[in-house]
């Protein structure tokens, strides 16, 4: 496991992360302003059950990958790197008031039919089972983590991936219980946004350089 210090890091740049929104954020929030907290409660857990299965899935290939030729290692290396940048990059450019959250927040919020939490629970679930860019999240922002020559390093991987995911929680549910507040102050919520879509904007293409210049354990 990383020491205390690379631990801590470790669950800082989670939360933040966990904090830029993006389509999971959008899929509670959009719960959560047209059937209340309860519902994008729901959605989050929803989210996070998915999330465990990606992560399940990324343990096992990087316990092979890292076994596997240098090829195969500089291959996931770059893809993962290209993709950290591009989600950086896109987010330092982005306008003012473009963010999924500020998008959800303009929207009416005239009542509906209470949606049924089991179906909520299940949309969660899939829109994040069947995002492959899930999956590349995990194996390219964990390993950066564990250090050359760990042992166990699947298991190590899945203690990260669990403990990013159950980090999450928290957040997924803030998120949920503002849902109404932030609707109600849309142009207050963009402000922030904005300021906090350049902040993890950074430390995407910071944690995409680092993985560009890493070198096989």
């Amino acid at each position: 496991m990383p020491d205390a210090h690379q631990l801590m890091l470790f669950i800082a740049a989670g939360w933040l992360l966990n904090l830029t929104p993006g389509p999971d954020v959008l899929y509670i929030v959009t719960h959560a302003l047209r059937s209340g907290a309860r519902a994008g409660i729901v959605a989050g857990l929803g989210i996070t059950a998915g999330c465990f299965v990606h992560i399940v899935a990324a343990a096992l290939g990087v316990g092979a990958l890292l076994a596997a030729s240098a090829t195969a290692f500089n291959l996931l290396k770059w893809l993962g790197a290209a993709y950290l940048f591009y989600v950086g990059i896109k987010l330092l450019f982005a306008k003012p008031g473009g963010s999924p959250l500020a998008k959800a927040a303009d929207r009416p919020t005239d009542a509906v039919a209470p949606a049924q939490p089991w179906r909520v629970f299940t949309g969660g679930f899939w829109t994040n089972v069947l995002n492959p860019k899930v999956a590349l999240f995990f194996l390219a922002f964990v390993p950066q983590f564990i250090a050359p020559g760990t042992e166990h390093t699947t298991w190590v991987f899945l203690a990260l991936g669990v403990l990013f995911n159950v980090n999450a929680i928290p957040v997924n549910v803030g998120w949920a219980l503002a849902a109404a507040w932030m609707a109600r102050r849309a142009a207050v919520v963009q402000r922030g946004l904005s300021v906090l879509d350049r902040v993890a904007g950074a430390l995407f293409i910071a944690f995409g350089l680092k993985l560009a210049l890493s070198s096989r354990p």
